[in-house]
This record gives structure tokens, C-alpha cells and sequence, in this order.
């Protein structure tokens, strides 16, 4: 079976209660990649050695833009060189307004560079709001897409949700050589998360052209339902049905 991710705040309940604990039961169910959204201070050195206990390993990190700037990227360079990190993505960025969104290129530009000497790649993540034009016009990933090298992680439920073909996308940043990975997730038009094959999104078709393009995949269910581990282990079920049958 290929390797699959799981983005741990749809496990956000288990980790902030045990994060080992909740690597353990990730590396259970199947998963070989994490990407973590928080380490709820513990250390580099302590993640990475679960890491290597449980046999996982990190696709990337959400960390926050505001880690990336000139203050802060010292550090956060060498967390996650000693975490065994290569892909930084930012969650979500400052476009609420044009002077907002020249910050986040003006601090994207600067961080590149700095990231890329030490291995490490950086994208930004989307909800649906980076996909459609702003109150002032914009939208923000395509201004993001000319103004910046940066690489994309895409969303593709909220591509869906966006009105946005995800397959399209990813064949567009791919076509680039912007795609970095996606995340694999399902959900209702009324906003809901569902476990993969449990919504509206086109899961399936995603899946097929991710194979294809060789893109790393990362499953975010976020729903808890019941909880963090049991949704994500039906995610790994549907994976399992796929494969199965193709």
C-alpha cells in the first residue's frame, strides 16, 4: 500500500491529551507521514524521538506566518531542522486587506530564500476565501502565485467548496512545479467535515490524480466524530477500499 499522511488537528483531541500516545495510535491505523499543526510545547528532540519509535515520519508542519519573519525564523529554522522537517506550510496568512497581503509577499520573499538554503520548502495552505476574489479585488493565491515562488499545499475541499475544480488546481501548480501536497478531505456544502467517502467532495478523483502526479498526500478530517482517531481511521479505511479497487 502507498504511504499516506494524516494532518494531526483532525487528531487534535488526542495529541493535546498525549501526543505520543496519538502517534502511536496514527502509526496504528497505517499512517507513515504527520504533519503537525502545534507541538503544545514539547521539544524537537522529544517529537522526533516518537517519531522514530513509531516509525513515522514528518511530511510538514502548519506553522504560523508570524514564525517566518525576521524575529522569529532563526528559530523556527532550527526547530525543524532538529525535528527532520522539509516542508513549512502556513496555514493562513494576512489578506484581510491589499496592505495585508503586501505583507504576507513582502515576508514570503524574504523567508524563501532563507528556508531553501537550509532544505526547507515553504507553502501556504488554503481555505476558500484564497481561492475567490477579496473585498478589494484580489485574490489572494493567485497574487501569491505571481509575486512569490512560494509552493502550494492544496486544499481540495475547499477548492470544492470554492467553486474551484481541485484536479485542475493541482494540475495547474503542478504544471509550475508548485504543488508540494494536497490535502485529501471530504465535507458538505453547509461547511461540515466528514471522514474521506463520507461528503460531497471528490475524494476519489483526487485521489487517482494525486497518484498520478506523484504528489504527497496528506488526509485532513477534522470532524472528531466520534473522535479524532476513530474519523481518521475510517479516512484509512477508504484509502484501503481504493486501493483495493484500483
Amino acid at each position: 500500500m502507498r504511504k499516506y499522511g494524516v494532518q494531526l488537528y483532525g487528531l487534535r483531541d488526542a495529541v493535546q491529551e498525549d501526543m505520543k500516545l496519538a502517534l502511536k495510535a496514527v502509526a496504528d491505523i497505517g499512517y507513515k507521514y504527520v504533519e503537525f499543526a502545534g507541538f503544545f510545547g514539547h521539544c524537537a528532540s522529544e517529537v522526533r524521538s516518537y517519531l522514530d519509535e513509531f516509525g513515522l515520519e514528518v511530511s510538514s508542519t502548519h506553522t504560523g506566518i508570524s514564525e517566518i519573519t525576521p524575529e522569529n525564523i532563526e528559530a523556527t529554522i532550527a526547530y525543524h531542522k532538529q525535528l527532520g522537517n522539509k516542508n513549512i506550510v502556513l496555514p493562513g496568512y494576512w489578506m484581510d486587506t491589499r496592505e495585508d497581503l503586501d505583507r504576507t509577499v513582502e515576508t514570503i520573499n524574504f523567508a524563501i530564500p532563507l528556508l531553501e538554503k537550509e532544505g526547507i520548502k515553504l507553502s501556504v495552505h488554503n481555505h476558500y476565501r484564497e481561492l475567490t476574489p477579496s473585498d478589494y479585488g484580489a485574490i489572494a493565491h493567485d497574487e501569491l502565485e505571481a509575486k512569490t515562488n512560494v509552493s502550494f499545499q492544496l486544499d481540495t475541499f475547499w477548492a470544492f467548496f470554492a467553486g474551484k475544480d481541485p484536479v485542475a488546481l493541482m494540475e495547474h501548480y503542478n504544471s509550475i512545479g508548485r504543488l508540494s501536497l494536497i490535502h485529501l478531505k471530504d465535507g458538505c456544502m453547509d461547511h461540515s467535515a466528514k471522514a474521506l467517502g463520507e461528503g460531497e467532495a471528490p475524494v476519489a478523483t483526487v485521489l487517482t490524480k494525486a497518484i498520478e502526479l506523484g504528489t504527497t498526500v496528506v488526509v485532513e478530517s477534522e470532524g472528531l466524530n466520534p473522535t479524532g482517531l476513530e474519523e481518521n481511521a475510517r479516512c484509512f479505511d477508504f484509502l484501503k477500499n481504493y486501493e483495493l479497487s484500483h
